[in-house]
């Protein structure tokens, strides 16, 4: 093995983003949704009327994925799909208010989760780990355009 692992900053990486998803579902719990459903209608919020390739996109999700992931949201009333008035071939994706009411209740406690991660940090220090969250995400894509 080239790196020992106590050496790999990606398995912090990893630690990190485990821990807080752990969080965020426990927290989304009384709101009935998951993580990646969470995800889709907070920004379904922001961008009513997207379509489910652009809601895929925004969530960092493969489209089949995100079709399954609205087909759920849909059948439990908290969106609702029509067809583009000019592009009848694009659904848009819209909360319903249920979905609205589902997803306020989620991100006050999604937020709770947030605030806590952030109190651990001074603004100064929080400035610099997103600078460093930065350089890691910049690092980590040269690695892949290396190596494909």
């Amino acid at each position: 093995m080239g790196m020992p692992a106590a050496d790999r900053i990606g398995i912090d990486l990893h630690q990190a983003d485990q821990e807080l998803m752990a969080a965020k579902r426990v927290a989304l719990e009384p709101a009935g949704l998951t993580v990646a459903q969470y995800a889709a209608l907070y920004v379904l919020a922001d961008s009513p009327g997207i379509s489910g390739a652009g809601l895929a996109r925004s969530c960092q999700v493969t489209p089949q994925a995100m079709a399954v992931l609205l087909r759920h949201l849909t059948e439990r009333g908290l969106v609702e799909r029509a067809p583009h008035r000019w592009h009848r071939n694009v659904l848009e994706t819209r909360l319903t208010d249920s979905g609205r009411a589902a997803l306020e209740l989620a991100d006050e406690r999604a937020t709770e989760v947030e605030q806590c991660l952030a109190d651990e940090f001074t603004e100064a220090e929080q400035e610099q780990f997103r600078r460093f969250l930065g350089r890691a995400s910049r690092a980590l894509r040269r690695a892949a355009d290396d190596l494909g």
